[in-house]
């Protein structure tokens, strides 16, 4: 078996994969654009290593070779994801990514057709965006087949990496994405509502997150929207964020606040946070020409954490040849019940 590469292994998310890898006797090629972060992991973790950027597909083409899978961890994925999903069609290399943004997965599944012509399997998300969500998706919509509608609502999030914060600053100032008849769609503002993740209604925010895109194709359901456990700070954030929309579009303005970022944001959550963390995710259908309604609900460690074990299983199943040519979610690729064969996962039915 030819094995798979970690590109981006020196990022937070990179570097737990690759530690997870290695700690679960796998040989993954680390790779990435900074020689001496991914030599002192590669060394570290006694594996190969390789240094390239995304600038030049020959570069890729020549980082990638002689590997059967790429889990990608080089964020922001609006940016990287093309290049290297591009390289990896013409390689005929599996791809697989931990991106959360929409507009990555809809144009990752455009080139669905792409992908079957060379049995190449295309499957963004793998890791808590959207592993256990597409999952718990896909049951619910397996309890009420004739669901017309969905709503999944996240909880217990910890703190956010430094990558995953200035991937949200890319979307700072616009309106909350829902999916209704199947399209996708953008309204002003952030709905509210109450969700019960286990110890009495809580309040919750709309949030435009990748099952908008993914979920659709896991269940077909037509109507889907995504909501936070809210906070006090998440709260202020969602109504700045509307207040100065004007100003948040603003080139000089954005990348003044990526700086900010950069300076003041961690790395991600401490070892310590993570183990003692828990995420929690609701997901409720609804069957409108009958009035029944479902609803699920799945409790997982510390997304990191789930995030490092999903993404190197999908990997090490593409390259030991489990894939499934085309685009794929987590869902459609191995099905509702994936996400139980982590620890800690546990899943409830109401």
């Amino acid at each position: 078996m030819a094995p798979f590469l970690i590109y981006g292994a020196n990022g937070y998310t990179g570097r737990l994969a690759a530690e997870h890898a290695a700690a679960s006797g796998l040989s993954p090629i680390l790779a990435g654009r900074s020689r001496d972060d991914v030599e002192a992991l590669a060394k570290r973790l006694s594996l190969e290593h390789r240094v390239f950027d995304l600038a030049s597909p020959a570069g890729i083409a020549d980082g990638i070779r002689g590997t059967s899978a790429v889990l990608h961890a080089a964020g922001p994925f609006s940016a990287t994801s093309k290049p290297m999903v591009d390289a990896c069609l013409a390689a005929g290399i599996h791809y697989v990514d931990v991106t959360g943004e929409i507009a990555v997965f809809e144009a990752i599944a455009d080139r669905d057709f792409d992908a079957k012509a060379v049995g190449v399997m295309l499957l963004p998300g793998a890791g808590f965006d959207v592993v256990p969500s597409d999952c718990l998706a896909a049951h619910v919509k397996r309890r009420l087949p004739n669901a017309t509608r969905l709503r999944l609502s996240l909880g217990g999030l910890g703190g956010v990496s430094r990558g995953t914060a200035l991937t949200m600053l890319e979307r700072a100032g616009r309106g909350t994405m829902l999916r209704r008849g199947g399209r996708l769609v953008e309204i002003a503002g952030a709905p509210r509502t109450t969700v019960d993740f286990g110890a009495g209604p809580r309040p919750a925010i709309g949030m435009s997150w990748g099952d908008i895109a993914t979920a659709w194709r896991s269940t077909g359901i037509p109507d889907i929207e995504v909501f936070f456990e809210s906070s006090p700070k998440l709260a202020r954030a969602a109504t700045l964020s509307r207040l100065f929309r004007p100003l948040l579009s603003v080139g000089v303005v954005r990348d003044a606040l990526k700086a900010q970022v950069r300076r003041k944001i961690p790395s991600g959550p401490t070892p310590e946070r993570r183990a003692r963390s828990r995420s929690v995710i609701v997901a409720q259908a609804w069957d409108d020409a009958t009035g029944a309604t479902v609803r699920s609900r799945l409790v997982t460690a510390e997304a990191y954490t789930l995030t490092a074990w999903t993404a190197v299983e999908i990997a090490r199943r593409a390259a030991s040849g489990g894939a499934v040519p085309g685009y794929r979610t987590p869902a459609t690729a191995f099905g509702a019940d994936f996400i139980l064969s982590f620890p800690q996962a546990t899943r409830e039915d109401f």
